[in-house]
């Protein structure tokens, strides 16, 4: 009692004490999060040039296009593509509103009767789009149903809003041309050509070992050519994966269990208040319901050939006597005990034709009012005179059969083998012999059969089988769970490399992952470890384990790098070769000597070459590839003029120019100017959002969110 007087005596000051407590919670949320109304508001996913996408509408568009999708692709794949529509629509329809775009009537018109043509709902009696007719459904529309009004506006708004793109990517076309002269270069560039000879010297001539590049040269190059290289901001990582899996223990608990079910047991029944005696798997005579009830996986009640049997103990299990039982065996992550229940020789594919005659309450229904009985007699009708008279079997078949796949094809069925129909329908056609007609009733009605071909019969086997999954059991996973702890409680504070090491677990390193990425090389889709790894809060060096679907991650976060230039680490496989070529050229152009391509050839131990009918369109040398440089600088020369050192793509180039063919002139250049202005046309869209986008002021927050 002198507690609770005391805290009720203070309990002004407690109150003050927890408001403050939580006023300091929201405020540090608060200033993570960019303020009280700053860009990165939790209701926003981004910002593009001020406007401002909203998230909730941004996740209804996810969800849907993953429902559209069915599930076939992962939450962020979705997220991208619907950001890419998104980043779309909000670049041009800003660029739209700055030009004053505007939709007429008759453009939104002509788009609904592009969309609606062929809808007899909108058609006149010839067959033609019918303006007045729609007027009078939307007007029905405004009346009856406000919703479904809704609706018929919000897709005439969408089109206003293609009219709007439409017209600005006219805009821009039309804008986007050749003139005659572009016309008369490029016809020059596809019809002049040279003769050329040429001295190659390979960089693979100069050993790697004599040039050297240096992180300067590198962080240099990058300086120099910061465009190419800016780079989104990336985290690095290391991890240890632990899969769940079975222990031993529990491989050995499966196949006790399995075991135990082969003879007959006594179980107590809570029903009747008595003990069941069950039969058990060596002595059942259901085998679909004894599978059913105790087994992993399903039973199959096909008939399979040796080629249909896989796994290591196939020839085993299908060389067993009708009776006979295999196993337990582990195969595939299951102990399974199988037994051969039935053996036949039957063919192992038929051909066969047949008329499906449905009544009410089949699965297919019927036309008319046929019932159960009427459908039967009618079969057996049809068999009769198919017997009688096989070339009539075909127009039964497009006058009475149900089945609408086949009828008009005299009901072929074609070649099948075991396991591919309704059961009583294949009893029938592999139990009986080519040219046997009869009638089989089965869940869709009654089917008159014609077995038309019958391949050579070879043995065949039914095999039941349980299984028992081996999984790890409760026991297992909590010792994995302690022993993972332990090492993500090790690993914060000590060196993570080093007390994996230590327990001969592996650490598999991640470098340059970006804060949209999914996947992480060697664990595969991992989200929430790059969401961690991007969290304002998360330092170099902090552990943190993740449940996977079969197990933990237990990552740690290595480098930070920020939106910038590359590093020279990031950047160096890029560079180096680049570098390493430039220092190759200029060595090479020093050793170079002589007066003659057959002068310099000698001095490099290499031949003199040629190459004929070179023009700049194709700028290709015959046992060289394309060299673009070369070519363009041997245009240059005149007529048995040598080049100076040129470096190549494969190698440092001396050339001269043996002859230049300049194409005739052409009293006009229009066609060439229209081909280029087709060309670049084609193209223009596509490049005209690019620059936009790259103009474009865009916050881009999704990575908070997904």
């Amino acid at each position: 009692m002198a507690v609770l007087n005391k805290i009720r005596q203070r309990s002004v000051f407690l109150i003050i004490i927890i408001a403050l407590a939580l006023f300091s919670f929201v405020l540090a949320d608060v200033i993570r999060n960019g303020g009280f109304s700053g860009q990165d508001s939790q209701n926003v996913i981004a910002t593009v040039n001020g406007n401002e996408v909203d998230r909730e509408e941004f996740a209804r568009e996810v969800e849907a296009f993953e429902r559209n999708m069915g599930n076939n692709i992962s939450t962020t794949q979705a997220v991208n593509r619907i950001w890419d529509q998104k980043l779309r629509q909000v670049i041009l329809e800003e660029e739209v509103e700055k030009l004053g775009l505007r939709a007429g009537e008759d453009q939104v018109t002509e788009l609904v009767r592009t969309q609606m043509a062929g809808n007899p709902n909108f058609s006149n009696e010839a067959g033609m789009f019918d303006e007045n007719r729609l007027r009078e459904y939307v007007a029905n529309l405004k009346e009856t149903s406000p919703e479904a009004y809704a609706q018929w506006q919000q897709f005439t708004s969408n089109l206003a809003q293609t009219a709007k793109m439409n017209a600005y990517y006219n805009m821009v076309s039309a804008g986007v041309g050749a003139t005659l002269l572009e016309g008369e270069q490029a016809y020059k560039m596809q019809n002049d050509n040279i003769n050329m000879k040429f001295v190659q010297i390979p960089y693979s001539s100069i050993p790697d070992s004599e040039v050297e590049v240096s992180k300067s040269d590198i962080k240099k190059y990058i300086e120099n050519h910061a465009s190419k290289f800016e780079s989104d901001a990336s985290r690095s990582m290391q991890y240890v994966i632990f899969e769940e899996a079975a222990s031993k223990g529990d491989e050995s608990e499966a196949k006790e269990a399995l075991s135990k079910l082969r003879s007959q047991r006594v179980e107590y029944n809570a029903a009747v208040g008595a003990n069941d005696t069950l039969p058990g798997f060596d002595n059942t005579d259901n085998y679909a319901d004894f599978i059913a009830n105790n087994s992993d996986l399903p039973y199959q009640n096909i008939f399979r050939f040796r080629n249909d049997l896989k796994g290591e103990n196939a020839e085993q299990i299908f060389n067993l006597n009708e009776g006979e039982s295999f196993g337990p065996y582990k195969e595939n992550g299951f102990w399974k005990l199988s037994k051969v229940v039935e053996t036949k020789n039957i063919p192992d594919s038929v051909k066969a034709s047949h008329i499906l005659i449905s009544y009410t309450g089949s699965q297919l229904g019927a036309a008319g009012n046929r019932t159960k009985a009427e459908a039967e007699a009618l079969a057996d009708s049809l068999a009769g005179v198919v017997r009688s008279d096989s070339d009539k079997f075909a127009a039964l078949a497009s006058e009475f059969s149900a089945d609408t796949s086949n009828k008009e094809q005299a009901g072929d069925l074609g070649y099948f083998v075991p396991g591919m129909m309704i059961p009583a329908f294949e009893n029938y056609v592999f139990d009986n012999k080519t040219g046997d007609v009869g009638v089989v009733e089965t869940p869709l009605g009654y089917h008159v059969i014609s077995i038309d071909d019958q391949t050579e019969a070879a043995k065949a086997v039914k095999v039941a089988t349980i299984a028992r999954e081996i999984q790890a059991s409760e026991k297992t996973m909590n010792e994995q769970f302690n022993e993972v702890t332990k090492f993500e409680i090790a690993a914060a504070e000590g060196d993570f490399s080093k007390v994996a090491k230590e327990s001969n677990y592996e650490v598999r390193t991640v470098k340059d992952v970006k804060a949209l990425d999914e996947n992480i090389p060697g664990a595969g889709a991992q989200r929430r470890v790059i969401q961690w790894a991007f969290e304002d809060d998360a330092k170099v060096g902090d552990v943190r384990r993740f449940d996977t679907n079969n197990g933990y991650v237990v990552a740690q976060l290595t480098a930070k790098q920020d939106k910038g230039l590359m590093s020279v680490e990031e950047a160096s496989a890029e560079v180096t070769p680049i570098l390493v070529k430039q220092k190759k050229a200029e060595l090479i152009k020093e050793r170079l000597k002589g007066n003659s391509l057959q002068e310099i050839a000698g001095n490099q131990g290499v031949s003199v070459q040629t190459a004929d009918a070179v023009n700049l369109n194709n700028p290709t040398l015959a046992g060289a590839g394309e060299e673009p440089e070369v070519v363009g600088t041997v245009f240059s020369l005149e007529n048995g003029e040598m080049s100076e050192p040129i470096a190549g793509e494969k190698g440092v180039y001396i050339a001269e120019l043996v002859s230049k063919f300049e194409a005739p002139k052409m009293e006009s250049y229009k066609a060439f100017a229209n081909q280029e202005s087709a060309s670049r046309r084609a193209q223009a869209t596509t490049r005209v959002f690019e620059a936009l986008k790259e103009k474009a002021d865009i916050q881009d927050n999704r990575a908070k969110f997904y």
